[in-house]
């Protein structure tokens, strides 16, 4: 299990230094237009950055729930490659979002059908798996059987 797991780790330690990023530019950006904590208004530069950061970290616990759930249940590999591609996604939402509000959009979209897909892996795989433990059938052996007899 430990072997199989990497990869989802590997993507958890990525994603958990993204999150780093995101929050040192929040510093940067104080320091830059002059917003000192508790503050969380300032010029519009300033609050995309601000909002950019909050919005990641509001979707991160999600994300790492559902990258494990559907890493154990369904696919490592597919789960840490979605993974993958959603925190490239955020990184262009955030890049994006810095810079314009419109900018964001396109990798909103991207990494929340990436965030979809992770829970559909989750769902089918939490699925099968209580089948096979509860109901003591293994859906995809019959689904096998059935197709090439």
């Amino acid at each position: 299990m430990l072997d199989e797991s990497v990869g989802l780790a590997a993507v958890t330690v990525l994603g958990v230094l993204e999150q780093a990023y995101f929050s040192l530019q929040v510093i940067y950006a104080r320091r830059k237009y002059s917003v000192s904590p508790p503050a969380t208004t300032g010029p519009p530069e300033f609050e995309r950055v601000f909002r950019a950061q909050a919005n990641c970290s509001e979707y991160f616990p999600i994300f790492i729930t559902i990258l494990w759930t559907s890493g154990v249940f369904f696919s490592p590999g597919l789960s840490s490659l979605c993974g993958l591609m959603y925190l490239y996604g955020r990184f262009r939402y955030f890049r994006g979002y810095s810079a314009s509000a419109l900018e964001r959009l396109d990798p909103l979209y991207f990494s929340a059908q990436v965030l979809w897909v992770l829970i559909g892996f989750s769902a089918v795989g939490v699925f099968l798996s209580f089948c096979r433990f509860y109901l003591q059938t293994d859906l995809m052996q019959q689904l096998a059987t059935a197709v090439d007899p």
